[in-house]
Parts: C-alpha cells; sequence; structure tokens
C-alpha cells in the first residue's frame, strides 16, 4: 500500500529538477487514519521560496510566447496521465488526507477535468479591434498572460485544488510557484511530476513544500517579483495576505472559508432535500468550504427531516479510507477533530440535542462520527464558526423573510442551498441569499465549467468556468491613428 508513497519524490521541485532544501530541513506527513508517519519531505527555507521564484521569473518570457496549442496539449497530456493513473493517485490522497477510495477516485476524475476544461480554454483567449467614438484612432484590445503567479493550496481537496489552479495558469502562459498544505504534500509533488512528464517546460511550475509558511511567503508578496496570488484557505490568513499583496499591488484571488445555509421549505421533496443534505455536507466528511453548516427546516417540515437526515447519517460506516467498507474517513488532525467536539459541546450547553454521534470515539487516528444536533440556538458557535466536520446544525423557521435573513446573517458567502418545488420561490430566494453560488434542490454545486467563488468574506475572483482563465489574464490595448490614404 505504501508503494504510492514510495514512488513520489520527497523533494522540492525548483526548475524541472527535484532538489533538497539549502538547510536539509524535512518535515513528517503523516496518515491520518492511524497517526502513523508516511514519510518525510523537504521543508523549504525563505531563501527556496526565492529560488523557485527566480525560477519561475526567468522562464515567464519564453513561455508566455508558448503557442496556446502548444500549452493546450501540455494540459491535454496531464489530463490523460491523471485518468491512467487514478487508482495510484487516489490511494495517495487517502493516505495523507483520510478520504474514502472512492472519494479519492472522484477527486482524481474531477481534478482531471480542470485540465481538460482549461486546455480547451487556452486556445480561445482572445481580443478585439474597435474604432473610438471620433473615429481618429484604432483601438486594438489584446489579452496578456499576467506573469508569475504564487498558488497556495489547502489540504481537504489536494489535488483538485492544485489542478484547479495550475490549469488555468498553464492555459494563460503563466509561470508558478506552488506551496501546497503541509498535511498534503504528496498530491501536489506527484502532480508535478505528471506535468513534467506532459512536457511542461522547466522553471513554468515549481513546487515548495514547508512548514514555514509565514516565512516563505510573505518575502515573496512583498518583494515585487509576484504578479499574481491565488489563494485557496480560511479568511483569517486570506486577510493577511491580502495585506502583504498591498505592498507591491499584486493581483489576487481569494477562496475564502463558508458557512453555508441549507434551506427546506415546506413543499420541498423530502427525499430529494435528504439526498441533498447527504452530498452537501458529508462530501470529503465535511472539510469542503461549500459544506452545509446550516439546516434551516421550515417547521412543518423538521422533525420528519431530521429523523430521515439522523437516520442516514447514523448508517454510514466510519473507518479507515483504504478500506473498502468504509464511508467516512478521518478529519484531517486532532485540532480538526477537537473543534468540531468543542463546537457540538457548545450547542448542547446551550439547549441543543444530539439525535445522532456527538461523541469522541477510542482508539487511532481523528476520526468523528456523522452527527446530527436539534434545537440549535441562533447563538451557538456552531452557528458562526466554519464546522468543517461531520456535523450537521438543524434550526426551524416560518417565513422566507425569516430565512433569508437568518441565512444571511453570516461574515461569509460563499453557497447557499434551497429545496422546494416552487420555481418562483427557488429563483426569487436564491437572488436573495449573499453568497456566490446557490444550489437549487442539489447539494452540489462545484464543476469545472461552472465560476466557483463567494462574496462577502468568502473571497475574491472565480475559479473555472468561462471566467476562470480571466484571473491570469492582463487586458492591453494599443491606440493606433487612423491614417487617411
Amino acid at each position: 500500500m505504501t508503494k504510492v508513497v514510495d514512488t513520489v519524490p520527497k523533494q522540492l521541485h525548483i526548475e524541472g529538477s527535484w532538489q533538497d532544501a539549502t538547510e536539509g530541513a524535512r518535515f513528517p506527513v503523516e496518515n491520518p487514519a492511524t497517526g502513523e508517519r508516511l514519510c518525510e519531505v523537504a521543508d523549504a527555507s525563505p531563501a527556496d521560496g526565492r529560488r523557485a521564484l527566480d525560477a519561475a521569473v526567468a522562464a515567464q518570457r519564453d513561455w508566455a510566447a508558448t503557442a496556446p496549442r502548444a500549452r493546450s496539449e501540455i494540459l491535454r497530456r496531464a489530463y490523460e496521465i491523471l485518468l491512467d493513473r487514478r487508482e495510484d493517485l487516489a490511494l495517495l490522497m487517502t493516505l495523507e488526507m483520510g478520504k474514502p477510495l472512492a472519494e479519492a477516485r472522484g477527486e482524481v476524475a474531477y481534478a482531471a477535468e480542470f485540465f481538460r476544461w482549461f486546455s480547451e480554454e487556452a486556445v480561445r483567449v482572445d481580443g478585439g479591434l474597435t474604432r473610438t467614438p471620433d473615429g481618429t484612432n484604432r483601438v486594438l484590445v489584446m489579452r496578456q498572460p499576467v506573469g508569475p503567479c504564487l498558488l497556495i493550496t489547502p489540504w481537504n481537496f489536494p489535488l483538485a485544488m492544485g489542478t484547479r489552479k495550475i490549469g488555468p495558469a498553464v492555459a494563460a502562459g503563466c509561470t508558478m510557484v506552488l506551496k501546497p498544505a503541509p498535511q498534503t504534500p504528496l498530491s501536489s509533488l506527484a502532480l508535478a511530476g505528471i506535468l513534467k512528464e506532459a512536457g511542461l517546460p522547466d522553471g513554468v511550475l515549481n513546487v515548495v513544500t514547508t512548514t514555514d509558511a509565514a516565512g516563505v511567503v510573505e518575502p515573496l508578496l512583498r518583494g515585487g517579483k509576484v504578479r499574481k496570488l491565488s489563494f485557496t484557505g480560511s479568511t483569517q490568513v486570506g486577510r493577511l495576505l491580502l495585506a502583504q499583496c498591498a505592498d507591491t499591488v499584486v493581483r489576487t484571488s481569494m477562496e475564502l472559508g463558508g458557512n453555508a445555509p441549507f434551506i427546506v421549505f415546506e413543499d420541498a421533496d423530502l427525499d430529494r432535500a435528504v439526498d441533498g443534505a447527504m452530498v452537501a455536507k458529508m462530501r470529503n466528511m465535511g472539510e469542503a468550504c461549500t459544506a452545509a453548516n446550516r439546516f434551516f427546516m421550515h417547521r412543518s417540515v423538521a422533525e420528519a427531516f431530521s429523523t430521515r437526515l439522523a437516520e442516514r447519517m447514523a448508517a454510514l460506516t466510519v473507518g479507515p479510507g483504504t478500506e473498502p467498507a468504509s464511508q467516512v474517513g478521518p478529519l484531517i488532525d486532532a485540532a480538526g477533530r477537537a473543534k468540531a467536539d468543542g463546537l457540538v459541546q457548545d450547542a448542547v450547553r446551550r439547549g441543543a440535542e444530539v439525535i445522532t454521534g456527538g461523541e469522541v470515539p477510542d482508539g487511532p487516528g481523528h476520526f468523528y462520527p456523522p452527527t446530527v444536533v436539534t434545537g440549535v440556538r441562533p447563538e451557538s458557535r456552531l452557528m458562526q464558526a466554519e464546522i468543517f466536520g461531520p456535523v450537521a446544525a438543524i434550526l426551524t423557521f416560518d417565513t422566507e423573510d425569516e430565512v433569508v435573513d437568518a441565512a444571511n446573517d453570516t461574515e461569509w458567502g460563499l453557497v447557499g442551498y434551497l429545496f422546494t418545488r416552487d420555481l418562483d420561490r427557488a429563483l426569487r430566494v436564491g437572488e436573495r441569499l449573499e453568497t456566490g453560488m446557490v444550489g437549487i434542490n442539489t447539494g452540489l454545486v462545484s464543476n469545472p465549467a461552472a465560476p466557483f467563488g463567494g462574496v462577502k468574506q468568502s473571497g475574491l475572483g472565480r475559479e473555472g468556468g468561462r471566467v476562470g482563465i480571466d484571473e491570469f489574464l492582463e487586458y492591453k490595448y494599443l491606440a493606433i491613428p487612423v491614417v487617411e490614404a
């Protein structure tokens, strides 16, 4: 089983070669299902970060001049390699992150689709030619790569978050430094090897693994060479990075936290709503920014929905992701589990009732059972925090205005879900929700062909869809006087 770990390089990937960290430092990667050490990887210093960025800067001019079709074909080959190695990549992901193999296989396919999508977008970067209204000038508009990019990815979707950022950067003609999360560096290192195999030139993608994120990242952002930051992670860290980007006016994309409302109206198809809740809550053990956190049930259906959801959650098999029967793997670490349990206990102290789950199990690994909590008070920490765990907090409402106000009562605005048979209501409430995305009668909104992103403190910009490549392109216009013959 650990053969897949052995095949992945454990060094930094800089200028097309695998290199040790300057100071020879390394850090451990653990299996969250057992707490055991899988391996050690290079622990980059700030000097290593500068070397990686220098490589990206040096490669930028030639890479920007590369034909769009050539960039497209590299992404297409990488897409095919990812699918060919789905089983190995899925196992690697499960070992370092914990998700069940079935979900890991799904993520490999999802990750590959970003490469296929942006391989098609690479050849569609366009511009335009017009005349000024007074007829004296021609306006030639072109689009050029923004330049060297710093990409920072989280641990919860370690492969897909990499391809979602690398895909459009490659397609647009940008070079990159990728800093993956220290909990899950192996998927990113494997991805770097695949892209090199697919023909990506040296220096275009540089991967820096480190436990000193602040020490490595801040000098790069303040140094004037990075022209674009794409970050997925917490709102708290996003605020810090935005402040650092201000010094040199670095262009940013931020996909930050979420606190998604899940609304079920009285006319909803309850079977469909429960199915949607299982996807929106339990995908990735609830460790997703899109995970449904706050379940708002119309009072007339609250009891029936809660009972059905609890039955479905209680029936899930919890265990190591490598076991075929496992449906719920461990949380990423002890801190993640303690946070989820602490939120549940706070809600109980305020009068809520746990109807399934809610107890930390004995034994190794960072497991937490699927949990449903009813009678949650609005002031509970469950309502204010991003849970990042398999916990569904249920509240009731009576009117549409009431639930929309409650759903919007948060600093976040990534995604919301609503279930109703009334099309007018679905559109009306969907428009009123202060979120960047809305799932109507579905618990899944993520798709490479759709613009993913939020409003308020859930971020800036969009990833995926037709607009995903725009984040890596600048507009330039040339003014050309009209000369009469």
